[in-house]
Formats: C-alpha cells, structure tokens, sequence
C-alpha cells in the first residue's frame, strides 16, 4: 500500500503534467508525419531526458509511445501511408472509408478502440506482471536469463527478415557492439583500439538515433518523390451511431484479444498484431466480404490488436528485462542511464516506480483520446507540411539530443556514423531490431553465460541448466530453424518475414481485389488530388467522341 501511495503521489507533482502534455504534442506530431516511427522519437526524445528524475523522463518518453499510437492513425486513414509500422494494418480499411466519405467516422472509431485495447493491455500488466516477476526472481538464474536473452533476439531475427542469415548477421553484429568496451569480470578492454571513447563501450543512444532517426532522414533524403497524393479533407461525420457500435463490438474484442497475446512475446510489435487481428477479425464476421472495402470492424479490429500490444510489452520489459519491441529497447537503455534496472527485481527494488509507470501511462491514454476527438482539422493540415523544413528539424534535433547525452562530439560522429551504416543495412535489407537486441542485451547474456560456464565444472549439469533453461534455447533454435525451412520450401520471389507473411494468401487476394474495385469507383476519391486520374479522364472524352463519328 506504501509503494502504490508513493507511486500515485509522484504524480502529483504539477510538472509531471507538464511533461506528458510534452510528449502528447510529440507523440501525435510524431504519429501524424508518415516516415518518422515512435522508435525514433522516444530514442531523439531520450537524449534530451537524461538530466531529468526517472519519473520525469519516462512521462515524456511513455506519452510519447502511447500519443504516436494515436496519431499514426491519421496519415494511415487520410492519406493510406502508416504513420508508423504499427498502424500498417489501419490502412486496410481505413483509407477505403476515407475515400467514401467516412472519414472522420474512421478516425473517430480508431481513437475509441486504440484507447480500448491499450487499457486492457494495462490491466494485463497489472495482473501479470508481479506474477511473471516473482516467478522469474524465484526461479530464473544465469542459465535461464542467459537462454531469455537468445530467446529475445532469435524471436526479432525470425520477424525482422526476409533472410534468416541477414538476420543472424544484424544480431551477431549486435553482440559484437556489446562487448565493445571494458569487461567488467576481467576490467580487460576489448575493441577499443586505443580510443578513450569507447572504454565505456559504444553510447547506446547515440546508436539508436542513428539506426533508426538519421538512417531513416538519409533514406527519405535518398529516394524523395514529390507526391500528386493530398491528404482527404471530406472528413464526413464523426460520431458513430448505434448500429455501427455494435457492429465493431465483436471485432473490437477478437482484435484485443490477439494483441494481448501477441504483446507479450518478445520483440513481437503492433505490425504484426495489427495484422493477424484484422485477419481473425474477418474470419469471425458476418460479413468478411466486406473486410479491405472500408469496413468499420476492419478498422476496430486492426488498431485494437496494435494497441493492445503496449502492455504484453511492457510486461516482458519491467518484468523480465527483455524489451517487447524497439521503443522498449530505448526505455531501457534510458531507465540504465538512470540507475534502474528492469527485470524482476524492479518489483522489489521500486515497486513505487511501477505504479507511476501505469498511471502515467492510464493518463497519456485519456488525454490522447480527447485530443483525438476533437475535430482538429489542424492534424490533417499537418501532412501538408514540405518534408524538406521536417527534414531539417529532425536532423537538428538529432544531433542536439545525441550531444546532450555526453556533451562530447565524439558521441555527434558515432550517430552520424551509425546513420550511414543504418542506410547500408536498409538497402541491403538487414534489420536494424536485432543490432539493438545484440547491443542492449549482449552484456547481459555475456555476463550469465561466464557464470553458468564458472559453475558447470563443479555441479552436474542437469542441477545447473534447469528444463526452462532448455525450453527457452529451444524455442530460441526453432524460432530460427522453422522460418528458414518454411521459406526455403517457397520460390525465391515469395519469401518473406514472418511480418510480411502473417496472412493468408485468400486474405491477399481479397485485399487487392477489395483496391481495384475502389480504384475502378473515381467518384469515391472524395477530396484527392491524383494526376493518374488525369489521363484516364481525358482518354475518355476520345472514346466519346469516336462513338459519334462512328453513328
């Protein structure tokens, strides 16, 4: 009872408030601007935390990753481009409803269900995390964190990639990057190369900005098309009716119940949730027909499923240690910085610390939903918005924030060189996840194994490695093994990661045969701007006219 009043009275401190309503505007701006991923910002937004109290630095950085689950929604549904990859299934649905006019009927349903989805996930966190946490604090020792860790990572090589060796590589990269530094059993320095530098090992937050923030500002730069596409401004109505309610009632719940499932495994994001709760979703309807031609249980389904993952991953965060998607590895990263450690142990160390967690993250759910209900035709005016300006702010911030962590320009080269690197891994299509996974968590599963290697010498080594242990590496070993055979039986053409693959092919056909009738509908394209409609219209006329010659 002590813990939860510290928790609840930590938030009561008036500049908690201020902090949240920071991140909601980053958040929702973050979300709104196609291209820039929560990952991103909550990693930019880390630099600039570092001098604040933990319980400060987390209201920016949690408002953030639940305010960009809210507005990546916007661009998805307008302008059918994810504000973030979470939001990929939203487009399934969403733009077609745009495009007939509803709008603001799909944007307001997609504020409802996220809000949902994400308030189950924390009741999920509340059940489930003491008990995971006592659990693992009882019975987790260096052999089974050593197996949780190639667990978690062989789990992101299996969803990130294509190719399984691809991803293998980007992970063993990872672990390289980790054991850059001093070891700390030994205070042996490895890989630092006479750099002063590197003797505390690569700087985390200057990696991720430059994976994942520069990497992506590089690539845009690289591969910019000026776009014929305006966001829909014939929003329609807003507000659902009863029928309508009712009718995304059932795939509201299917769609929650996959993301809770889906959010606790690790590395597993609201991409892949999106999509298997959109296709359950259909599978339970009265009217799968319907599903990819602007159908309001698609939208209800799909964004509930994303947002429900928040809490699974931050189960397995705050209760295990293991980050449950990119941002979380950033929350870590931030919360070491800050002298906690997430595992079990946070449960007894700071349980007052947990309680803030949750509350901070309840009430960036509420202010997120109001913000999301109120007509602001401003979000839309938003992705007007020339990328060139977008560009220039994110670099600059990006480099201000990596600075701010170390104020050493050391730190400025090490994220504009990992910037580079980040664009070579996208153009030859390794994932970026398991080079984090292996940076953030190669110590940790460095140091358990050097343990479990002191101890098997002296101790049979069935009393050693306990049966979790070897479930978990198994696991870890098939997470590999069944992808690369599955894609090894298909042609080359067809491979595809387990995010890319997550549907049926009936479920694929039915997509694009869902698009080209709305494409064969140009009176539904309400409020848009396409130059290819151009010559279709104008070929018309010809054929007109050639029909009269003819009579």
């Amino acid at each position: 009872m002590n813990a939860l009043m510290e928790g609840l009275n930590s938030l009561l401190d008036i500049s908690i408030l201020l902090y949240m309503l920071v991140g909601l505007v980053l958040g929702f701006m973050v979300g709104a601007f196609p291209g820039i991923t929560a990952t991103m910002a909550v990693a930019l937004a880390a630099g600039f935390t570092m001098t604040l109290e933990p319980v400060q630095g987390l209201a920016v950085l949690l408002t953030i990753y639940v305010a960009a689950n809210f507005g990546d929604r916007v661009p998805s549904i307008l302008i059918n481009t994810p504000g973030t990859p979470a939001s990929i299934a939203t487009t399934l649905d969403g733009y077609p409803m745009a495009k007939q006019g509803r709008a603001g009927l799909a944007l307001t349903i997609s504020a409802i269900v996220s809000a949902v989805g994400i308030l189950a996930s924390l009741v999920l966190f509340a059940v489930a995390a003491v008990p995971i946490a006592s659990f693992a604090r009882d019975y987790f020792k260096s052999p089974e964190l050593f197996a949780l860790v190639v667990f978690g990572i062989s789990i992101m090589i299996g969803i990130s990639s294509k190719s399984m060796l691809k991803g293998i590589l980007a992970g063993l990269f990872g672990l390289m990057l980790g054991s850059v530094g001093t070891y700390a059993a030994t205070a042996d320095q490895r890989f630092t190369f006479g750099v002063l530098e590197l003797v505390e090992g690569v700087n985390f937050i200057a990696v991720i900005i430059g994976l994942f923030g520069i990497a992506e500002l590089f690539d845009q730069l690289l591969t910019h098309r000026r776009s014929n596409v305006r966001p829909i401004s014939s929003l329609g109505r807003w507000w659902p009716n009863r029928a309508e309610l009712k009718q995304s009632g059932r795939a509201t719940a299917v769609g929650g119940a996959v993301g809770l499932g889906v959010g606790l495994i690790p590395a597993a994001g609201g991409d892949i949730a999106g999509l298997i709760g959109w296709e359950r979703a259909r599978k339970a309807s009265k009217h799968p027909e319907m599903f990819g031609k602007g159908s309001i249980e698609g939208v209800a389904a799909s964004d509930t499923a994303s947002s429900a993952t928040l809490g699974g991953s931050l189960t397995t965060t705050m209760a295990l240690g293991i980050p449950g998607d990119s941002v979380m590895a950033v929350m870590i990263g931030s919360m070491i910085i800050w002298g906690i450690t997430p595992g079990p142990t946070l449960f007894t160390n700071r349980p007052d610390l947990v309680v803030s967690i949750v509350g901070i993250m309840l009430i960036a759910t509420i202010l997120s939903l109001v913000l999301s209900l109120i007509r602001m035709k401003g979000m839309v005016k938003l992705l007007d918005v020339p990328q060139p300006y977008l560009w220039s702010g994110i670099l600059i911030f990006c480099i201000i924030g990596t600075y701010a962590t170390s104020n050493s320009l050391s730190t400025v080269v090490t994220m504009l060189v990992f910037g580079v690197i980040g664009v070579m891994l996208k153009r030859m299509q390794v994932p970026a996840g398991p080079v984090v996974l292996g940076l953030l968590l190669g110590p940790l599963a460095e140091e358990n194994l050097a343990r479990t290697l002191a101890i098997l010498p002296t101790r049979p080594f069935f009393e050693v490695v306990s049966p979790i242990a070897l479930v978990l590496l198994a696991l870890a070993v098939l997470s590999i093994v069944m992808p690369a055979i599955r894609a090894a039986r298909r042609p080359r053409a067809e491979r595809a990661s387990l995010a890319d693959s997550i549907l049926h092919d009936d479920s694929i056909q039915q997509i694009e045969k869902a698009h080209d009738e709305l494409a064969a509908q140009p009176d539904l394209l309400t409020s848009t701007v396409r130059n290819i409609d151009a010559p279709r219209r104008r070929s018309r006329k010809p054929r007109k006219n050639s029909e009269e010659t003819e009579k």
